[in-house]
């Protein structure tokens, strides 16, 4: 038992030993991705009957809220739930879009960005003619897809649920092609293969209405593991490449830096945004998630940033394992109903600081990625350099900054516990400098903000030359200069001002 322990203490401080005492982070100018935004979503379950309780959007959304949200994913149903009838809650559609309305009309009034998602279309469009996916279980169960002769009015109905929202007051932002469309399901669900999916967006998607709905966006199917063979099989085709706007997908059993890592790769190619639009972390748990699983979700963020993705959609909003509490006194007496819960506040280190942003390229010194004890990413933001840092064990380090920037002002952001979250302090820069030693705090999630020196740097005069020119310069969504702009792209105007638009229309 003797040698055993010594073994197991020798390996404990040869693996201590290990870990540097100052861990270095090198953020290059190198720009990746341009940062959408985070959100949640608004469906059943905790969010109450119909979605009418508008509280944990009060909480979570707009740039004044404590949290910063902008993105809300909605259910487009394909049906009516239950018992319930038009009559019973004065709808006046088919479908049952009234649930989400409160919520998504006040985002789209701060400044969000709404998008639908189907879970199924009608029933009466499928092979097993019902809304619902069917029953694995069920050795005679009929395989729940788009009929053959039903593909052209997908897009049709996607335009009424368009519509509806519209007369309601609420422009939506997006629609998806479909919710995990590899998952067959025995609540609402419809299955496609890569090939099916390619065959509906290539024939079919131009007949989705951007003339009467300007500025829709259409968000390829969301498989359930981010399963690249979908997206790429779309963007590899010419056609359906110009009719798809975002590919998207959840990250259930495949972490960040895995599936969509490779399916980023792609998109990036071709100027395609990349949405992780539905995950939840620790939610089968019985009280609310300790401080461990929080720095979990919080390495999951960072690795989707990493990945490529410019917006990350958490699961439901309100329940005891995401951002806003159910009132529900089993799991705990923290869980208060319509109170913001700690997960919030680990995602506002993304949401509040991120969102607008465009990643930098980062080394450090130590392993970094899936299952290390350290990560990290940077991000430009106007005059703003953000550096976030995830420290997951009982020891602190010293954090040596190598900036590409001057910089002459930062702030710390620091959550240390589910008790200690999103505590602020000024870090002191005596005067301009492009490298700093800030504190890395133990079992840390950390947002350093750093105000960029403009005078001591390039970009001043990078910026005094485009005024002198008075031309815009475009980029494409990951940063890189794009002679002959096409598609969303990022404008920078001669004031030095950016913003992202739509150049030409691409789509027959």
């Amino acid at each position: 038992m003797k040698n055993i322990l010594t073994t197991a203490l020798a390996l404990a401080m040869t693996v201590s030993a290990a870990r540097p005492a100052t861990i270095i982070v090198t953020v290059r100018d190198v720009r990746q991705q341009t940062i959408t935004g985070f959100g949640a979503a608004c469906c059943d379950g905790a969010m109450c009957p119909f979605g009418t309780d508008t509280r944990p959007v009060q909480l979570l959304y707009g740039p004044t809220s404590r949290i910063g949200l902008n993105i809300m994913r909605m259910e487009i149903s394909p049906n009516f739930k239950g018992d319930i009838t038009a009559a019973d809650v004065g709808w006046d559609t088919p479908y049952d879009w009234q649930g989400s309305l409160p919520s998504a009309k006040l985002v789209k009034q701060r400044g969000g960005i709404v998008f639908g998602t189907p879970w199924s279309p009608p029933g009466e469009y499928k092979t097993n003619g019902r809304a619902q996916g069917g029953n694995t279980e069920d050795e005679n169960a009929i395989r729940a897809e788009l009929r053959d002769d039903c593909y052209e009015k997908f897009f049709p109905w996607l335009n009424t649920f368009l519509a509806y929202m519209k007369s309601k007051g609420v422009k939506v932002d997006a629609v998806s092609v479909q919710n995990e469309p590899d998952w067959w399901v025995n609540y609402s669900g419809c299955l496609y293969t890569p090939e099916q999916q390619l065959k509906l967006v290539k024939n079919y998607a131009h007949l989705l209405d951007r003339e009467t709905y300007p500025g829709v966006r259409l968000i390829s199917a969301e498989p359930l593991g981010f399963r690249p063979d979908y997206s790429n099989m779309l963007l590899n085709d010419p056609v359906a490449r110009e009719q798809v706007d975002i590919i998207a997908g959840h990250i259930y059993g495949h972490p960040p830096l895995v599936n969509m890592k490779n399916a980023a790769v792609l998109a990036a190619k071709y100027g395609k945004e990349v949405w992780m639009t539905e995950h939840s972390v620790s939610d089968q748990i019985q009280s609310l998630p300790d401080w461990h699983e929080q720095l979990i979700f919080a390495e999951e963020l960072n690795e989707c940033m990493l990945a490529g993705c410019t917006g990350y959609i958490y699961w439901y909003m309100r329940a005891h394992w995401a951002f806003v509490g159910t009132g529900e006194t089993k799991y705990g007496a923290a869980n208060r109903k319509n109170q913001l819960l700690p997960r919030a506040f680990v995602m506002s280190h993304f949401s509040k600081h991120v969102t607008g942003s465009t990643r930098l390229e980062t080394k450090a010194n130590v392993t970094t990625g899936t299952n290390s004890f350290f990560e990290t990413s940077a991000y430009i933001k106007g005059d703003s350099l953000i550096v976030m840092a995830i420290d997951t064990t009982k020891n602190a380090y010293d954090l040596r900054l190598r900036l590409p920037f001057k910089v002459k002002s930062g702030t710390h952001v620091l959550s240390t516990s589910n008790e200690s979250l999103c505590k602020e302090s000024p870090i002191s820069i005596d005067e301009p400098v492009k490298e700093i030693v800030v504190s890395l705090p133990e079992r840390s999630l950390n947002t350093y903000i750093f105000m960029i020196d403009r005078e001591g740097t390039g970009i001043e005069d990078m910026q005094a030359d485009e005024q002198e020119t008075g031309e815009n310069r475009y980029y494409d969504l990951q940063g890189r200069p794009a002679a002959t702009p096409q598609g969303v792209v990022i404008e920078q105007r001669p004031d030095g001002k950016w913003r992202k638009v739509l150049m030409g229309n691409r789509r027959r």
